[in-house]
């Protein structure tokens, strides 16, 4: 055992722990994952690392995002309308065209404007 190793800390696997962090898992699962406690979790990333779990799971985590990335073009070549609608808007900054019909709008807004004139007067 190295110094400073716990038995807690040898249960932690480098690969299956960046998996999890891939996969978005908290600090708590984790730690659940591997039976240990949060603190030994932290201090394994210390040791193994040298930065806090915080700091390795923004490294790690990014993992998850171009899985799901991939996994949305997939969805998109099969098809998916609603997917390809949604990365358009996401990536490619297109939107939906809503049209205001403004002698309508303006006529709302007078009626408004002076059901509020008539509320002011009424006190």
């Amino acid at each position: 055992m190295v110094k400073g190793d716990t038995p807690a800390k040898n249960k932690i696997v480098k690969e299956t722990f960046e998996k999890l962090c891939g996969m978005w898992c908290t600090l708590i699962e984790i730690a659940d994952f591997f039976g240990v406690s949060e603190d030994t979790v932290e201090s394994w990333c210390k040791d193994t690392y040298e930065m806090t779990f915080s700091d390795v799971y923004k490294k790690r985590s990014s993992q998850g995002n171009i899985s799901l990335r991939r996994w949305q073009l997939k969805s998109a070549e099969k098809g998916n309308v609603t997917m390809q609608i949604w990365l358009g808007k996401q990536h490619l900054g297109q939107k939906e065209k809503v049209e205001v019909d403004t002698e309508k709008s303006n006529g709302v807004l007078t009626e408004l404007a002076e059901a509020l004139k008539n509320v002011k007067s009424d006190k």
